[in-house]
């Protein structure tokens, strides 16, 4: 009697196992738990939601297809409020809640308060937007990986691009923080090279929403063009310039970009300035990204959002290639591998985890029946700088 209900047991199990879908057979996968920290208030409350909508977008389309090496991916969301201590603290919160897989600071001090916390928090961090040298340099972390363009790479290819820049005088206005400072300090080495020079100089305190100080320096410099270096108040700055009747041209360092085009209606028309993606960027990758995001949302998707929406690739191909959602064994993993990317094949270079992608220049202008960046020139990425000595991993 005992080996009869045994063996009608056992028979019973194995019955239901074939009944399991395979998945559901095997043992069960960890899940991929990221931790979205972006801004959705404060200065970068705009450009926020177009990273929230990046990431958001990748981690769809990724579960739509039954997720990433088996696994499902949960996200949760916190506001860094634009500020490097909010978002320390929201980073804090999501990692200890185990959304240990960072993705989305915009501010390069919020992505740096974050960066030296992650071996504490065993976390790690994906960059999408923020550019500042000291992320990959003295500040550079094992645990964190770039995949948008540094200032330093910027930098290289606008000092090709300053051999063609009309003019001979120059004006900066850049952020007052270490984004900002570097971008200015870029650019005048690039400009003074080439003989010219930089006759004033201006750094704007977070926070500004009155230009009309600035705005009448910048007037009396009678500069040829202003290297303008400021995204969380582009959109109040251009505004105001137009007010006062600032006409001297403008050349954006991150400024042509979607969500202050849109913002500003027509006064950017015809600006030139570098730019992290259009959809004019001609890879296979980038072509279907293209046309999903317009399918769901009936319109292109902005350049903030591909940014974004690329780093989240990366990270899933992180934990591919690690077959692991430990954050460590994801930046390991990562570290010198070549990748799928929106610009095509990519390396992470093992010497500092900077992704090398190739750059662009773009001017506003209407295409595709709307009003946005569209590139002008390409530099390949072999035009990035080598890493710095300063980074030590």
């Amino acid at each position: 009697m005992f080996k009869t209900t045994k063996m009608h047991q056992m028979l019973a199990a194995a019955a239901l196992l074939a009944a399991l879908p395979l998945g559901a057979a095997a043992q069960a996968k960890d899940p991929i738990k990221i931790g979205l920290v972006s801004t959705k208030s404060g200065a970068y409350s705009a450009m926020g939601a177009h990273v929230i909508n990046g990431v958001k977008f990748a981690v769809d389309e990724a579960n739509a297809k039954g997720g990433v090496d088996g696994r499902k991916i949960l996200l949760a969301e916190g506001d860094d409020e634009s500020t490097p201590d909010a978002g320390r603290r929201a980073a804090e919160k999501l990692a200890r809640e185990g959304h240990n897989l960072l993705i989305g600071p915009i501010a390069s001090s919020i992505s740096l308060a974050i960066s030296q916390n992650l071996a504490r928090w065993d976390a790690a961090l994906i960059g999408t937007i923020s550019k500042a040298d000291k992320l990959t340099q003295d500040a550079c972390n094992p645990r964190f990986i770039r995949t948008n363009h540094s200032d330093a790479m910027d930098l290289a290819m606008i000092s090709e691009w300053a051999k063609t820049l009309k003019g001979n005088n120059f004006a900066i206005m850049a952020a007052d923080y270490v984004w900002g400072h570097d971008s200015a300090k870029s650019f005048e080495a690039a400009i003074t090279a080439q003989g010219k020079k930089v006759a004033l100089k201006l750094f704007v305190p977070m926070g500004t929403k009155d230009y009309a100080p600035y705005i009448q320096q910048l007037k009396a410099a009678n500069v040829d063009a202003i290297w303008v270096a400021e995204v969380a108040g582009a959109i109040p700055f251009i505004k105001q310039a137009a007010d006062f009747g600032l006409k001297t041209p403008m050349i954006g360092h991150a400024v042509v970009s979607d969500f202050i085009i849109n913002a500003t209606g027509k006064l950017m028309e015809g600006m030139p300035g570098n730019v992290g993606y259009t959809p004019d960027i001609d890879s296979e990758a980038s072509k279907a990204f293209v046309a999903a995001f317009k399918a769901k949302h009936n319109r292109l998707p902005s350049d903030t959002e591909a940014q974004a929406y690329n780093g989240a690739l990366v990270l899933f191909q992180g934990v591919a290639l690690a077959k692991s959602v430990k954050p460590e064994d994801v930046t390991k993993a990562l570290r010198g591998a070549q990748v799928d990317t929106l610009y095509g094949k990519a390396t992470v270079r093992a010497a500092d985890n900077q992704m090398i992608i190739p750059n662009y220049v773009a001017r506003v202008k209407t295409a595709d029946g709307v009003l946005r960046p569209v590139i002008e020139q390409s530099y390949p990425a072999s035009i990035a700088p080598a890493a710095s000595p300063l980074c030590k991993m």
